[in-house]
């Protein structure tokens, strides 16, 4: 019995290197973390919230920039976030931002989102800077993203996609795309997105996403 106890010591150190990191706040995520993942910063007139980076759509295209990972979509974007739909529309509103909460799903191919026009930016550790959503996601037409504060609060908790940012105009995103009517993407394919794999990080990285009124 007493052979085997450095053998059990050696196991049990290998099972710790093979353990994924754990996720915790550092510096470099503006004091963000799992049990804290999204802040609101009044003097800024900002929100900052936490997501990590999905690989997979550094090459197959989507029509979602970041959705939080606990929804029934939480795997289809680009960024998962951490933080709830519900979460981000109430921070929004607390910054005095308006929704346009015009989309509905009678008129959702017909009609492009209103509502505050916002500036989101993402970085992260390591990064050279913050980069904007036109910058780190990849529209090929080349159209910038004209990402505005939609609402759709009753949408959002009934289907409870989790959708925080979405690519196109759309009847449930908190906050969606402008330039695009809903069902650019996948039902008329004028347009696919991918993150950009020349600026972004590997997958699974955390980033910090800035969210507040564009100026």
């Amino acid at each position: 019995m007493k052979k085997s106890a450095p053998l059990l010591l050696l196991a049990a150190l290998a099972c710790l290197a093979l353990a994924p990191p754990a996720l915790a706040a550092g510096p470099d995520l503006q004091g963000l973390s799992p049990d804290k993942p999204l802040v609101v910063d009044s003097q800024a007139g900002s929100l900052r919230y936490l997501a990590k980076v999905n690989g997979k759509y550094l090459h197959q295209p989507t029509r979602h920039a970041s959705i939080y990972q606990g929804g029934k979509f939480g795997d289809k974007s680009v960024f998962s976030a951490l933080a709830k739909p519900e979460d981000f529309r109430q921070a929004l509103s607390s910054l005095g931002l308006k929704a346009g909460d015009n989309m509905t799903m009678d008129n959702k191919e017909t009609t492009t989102v209103r509502g505050d026009e916002l500036a989101v930016s993402v970085t992260w550790p390591g990064a050279a800077r913050a980069y904007t959503l036109d910058e780190v996601i990849v529209d090929s037409n080349g159209k910038p993203i004209q990402t505005r504060f939609g609402g759709n609060q009753g949408s959002a908790l009934q289907h409870n996609t989790g959708c925080l940012i979405c690519l196109d105009s759309c009847p449930v995103g908190i906050a969606s795309n402008a330039t695009y009517t809903y069902g650019a993407v996948e039902k008329r394919g004028e347009v696919k997105f991918t993150g950009n794999a020349k600026v972004l990080p590997p997958d699974g990285t955390l980033v910090v996403i800035t969210v507040g009124l564009k100026k």
